[in-house]
């Protein structure tokens, strides 16, 4: 683990494997972590750089919008002096934060995958968002647990692979419940649409078939709203493509970005 400084606060980074370099954003969900079952075929072609997003493991928290977090992963890929030919990947919630960082600070970097993500969430699945933060204001991480696991995995999912339902709960538990809060909230008020046609990297938008978070038909409307994105959908798949079909994942990620 390092401690990188940037903008007077820290982001706590591991690195990884060797070849192109590829940034790893993890979801709202869980932490780096997240990412174990898919970093050492990644790592055998490419140098990962795995992060704790704000509010996760030592990294400090950020402000209230999602466009704060872009805006410090921006400044990490500065001060680690990854070059621009980086890709960048996120799921869930650093999906989020991978768009907002392509279309304020594009140039920074080569290609994006978005996993599981949306330009926006409609009305009804905001007020979830809203929920999740209040309850976790009221009883800590603990309160956030449940409902977390849901949103993340399918229930066949979970009654099929308990072991790994265990981890993710464990690591949930340990995330900042400020932080997570701030984040919920964050995600409750996006609106990427009007930004979309600013990103000009080379994107592809996959998305599980069974995710409930962030369904399929607006992670391709998303895509849609990117010039030349392209669009995948994982069969049999929930929220966390990376955990539920590791192969399927790296297979899609090696396709769509160049060799080492």
């Amino acid at each position: 683990m390092t401690i990188v400084k940037v903008s007077g606060a820290d982001l706590d980074v591991v690195q990884t494997g060797s070849g192109r370099d590829l940034v790893l954003l993890h979801s709202l969900l869980t932490d780096r972590s997240a990412y174990d079952l898919v970093v050492p075929a990644l790592a055998k072609t490419r140098r990962l750089t795995l992060v704790n997003l704000p509010g996760y493991g030592a990294s400090s928290p950020a402000g209230p919008d999602v466009e704060d977090y872009a805006d410090r992963i921006a400044a990490l890929i500065a001060a680690m002096r990854l070059p621009p030919r980086t890709d960048i990947l996120g799921n869930g919630f650093g999906g989020f934060i991978a768009i907002a960082l392509a279309a304020r600070h594009g140039a920074r970097f080569d290609r994006l995958i978005v996993a599981d993500a949306l330009a926006g969430f409609p009305e009804p699945a905001k007020q979830p968002l809203r929920a999740l933060a209040d309850k976790v204001a009221q009883d800590g991480m603990a309160g956030a647990l449940d409902v977390a696991i849901r949103r993340m995995f399918p229930e066949a999912f979970i009654a099929a692979h308990s072991q790994i339902v265990a981890e993710r709960r464990r690591a949930l538990e340990r995330a900042d419940a400020a932080g997570f809060r701030t984040a919920c909230l964050a995600l409750a008020k996006l609106d990427f649409a009007p930004v979309l046609k600013a990103i000009r990297n080379p994107t592809l938008v996959m998305v599980g078939a069974l995710d409930q978070t962030t369904p399929p038909a607006g992670a391709r409307e998303l895509a849609a709203g990117i010039a030349g994105a392209r669009f995948l959908e994982i069969e049999g798949c929930g929220h966390c493509p990376q955990i539920e079909q590791p192969q399927a994942f790296v297979d899609a990620v090696n396709a769509f970005l160049p060799p080492a």
